[in-house]
């Protein structure tokens, strides 16, 4: 990788423009001029030994639903495109800004955030880079495709409920979702305040970890890898692992086989509380409530719209009493506190990030039922550590553990706070897997 940001740049605004690649779709923002202002910044600081930080001049795009000042935050929808323009920048993404980050772009993703599948019937949908005819996750779709296809060296999502680790199951690189209180989301269009996380995705857990740091307001510092030996990881049985396709279950094994070699220890834990998020979920869930009331004069006025399977998800809340909405905020606070207890003897739980890997986007775009299928599946084993308020990655398994040419997700969850420790264990898995990804 040469060292000049500017010569980085201008290779990702090259991938961009490819007429044959992914750029018209996984882009929407292109800030071409003010990121070749920046990076020759960098380059100047570079040439004199000054630093801002380890993220300076690195080239970072950012999902659609950060406010940038003075231009309209649309979030992936054309609805919000006559709305005022933003007054101030969102401090996530004001802080990576201030740390040298190059900030090429806004990313494509699904309306509202609301999909883990990554479709946008309003901007087209990023294909996925193992099999463009197939969906890349969502909702931070096109940020997943910008870097694992070139455009980005790191993208900067949202996660509700996956939404920055199913896309980087689905294209084969490492997505990040912080404990939730670490990293602020003012300036970040909502989709639910009780679940809404802001986390990287990039080719290394190192890059994670930095872009993640800034964004925490913390000192920026590649993790040193945890031992491996006697590390105590719990296999989430149950309902997590169940209906697993053959290439998720088959290289899922050859990642714990790999893993347990290296002297790793596991443990089977059901985790009995994963009913209980069922119950609550049943009275309409946090998404869905939160999301109606959020869009509840456009879902009146201007139905028609909304990407129909968006607007489908949001109409669940409608009814939500106000009765449902505290029982589910005062049993998920109790069922927080349970599961915090029940992973205080274990380092982290492993399970596979999907239990799927990516449909095509031809069955899934026009068919309601196939699509709400495939869409519960991408978000089951990921919407846990939202729930729970944990942390986790997903990280890509390499072709030599994968089963098939699709990519597949190995993801770490633990408890609360526990952010750097799990990015110590991520870094330590990754290195014995394989690597970052290339």
């Amino acid at each position: 990788m040469t060292t000049r940001s500017r010569d980085r740049l201008e290779a990702c605004l090259s991938r961009i423009a490819d007429p044959n690649g992914e750029g018209s779709r996984a882009m929407l923002k292109v800030y071409a001029d003010l990121a070749r202002a920046a990076a020759d910044a960098a380059d100047a600081r570079a040439k004199l030994g000054m630093s801002l930080s380890p993220l300076d001049g690195r080239i970072v795009s950012i999902k659609d639903l950060f406010d940038v000042a003075g231009e309209t935050t649309t979030a992936g929808s054309k609805l919000l495109r006559g709305m005022a323009p933003a007054a101030s920048e969102a401090p996530a993404i004001a802080r990576l800004r201030a740390a040298g980050a190059v900030i090429i772009g806004k990313t494509n993703m699904t309306e509202f955030a609301f999909s883990g599948v990554g479709i946008n019937p309003h901007y087209g949908t990023p294909g996925n880079p193992a099999d463009r005819s197939r969906i890349p996750g969502g909702s931070s779709s096109g940020g997943a495709v910008a870097v694992a296809d070139g455009m980005s060296e790191i993208t900067i999502g949202s996660d509700t409920g996956g939404s920055t680790r199913i896309p980087a199951a689905m294209c084969g690189i490492v997505g990040w979702k912080p404990s939730q209180y670490r990293v602020p989301t003012k300036g970040a269009f909502p989709l639910s305040y009780a679940l809404d996380s802001i986390g990287p995705m990039a080719t290394s857990v190192a890059d994670c970890a930095l872009a993640d740091a800034v964004m925490a307001g913390e000192a920026p510092a590649v993790p040193v890898p945890a031992p491996l030996a006697g590390l105590r990881l719990g296999i989430a049985k149950g309902p997590l692992l169940d209906g697993l396709e053959a290439a998720v279950s088959d290289s899922f094994e050859a990642a714990l086989a790999a893993l347990s070699k290296a002297g790793v220890r596991f443990s089977d834990e059901p985790l009995e509380a994963l009913a209980d998020l069922a119950v609550v979920n049943a009275k309409g869930g946090f998404a869905a409530t939160e999301a109606f009331y959020i869009h509840q004069a456009w879902m009146d006025s201007k139905a028609t719209e909304f990407d129909p399977f968006v607007r489908g998800r949001i109409e669940r809340g409608r009814n939500v009493s106000a009765a449902d909405y505290i029982f589910m905020q005062r049993r998920r606070a109790e069922l927080i506190k349970a599961m915090d207890l029940r992973l205080a003897d274990l380092d982290a739980l492993i399970l596979p990030t999907t239990p799927i890997v990516a449909p095509k986007i031809a069955d899934l775009a026009h068919d309601e039922e196939a699509f709400t299928k495939a869409n519960t599946l991408l978000l089951r084993n990921t919407s846990v550590a939202n729930f729970f308020d944990l942390c986790a990655i997903s990280l890509p398994l390499p072709k030599g553990l994968r089963k098939g040419d699709l990519n597949v997700g190995l993801m770490l969850v633990a408890r609360n706070g526990h952010d750097q420790r799990l990015l110590r264990i991520a870094g330590a898995v990754e290195a014995l897997l394989g690597g970052p990804h290339r």
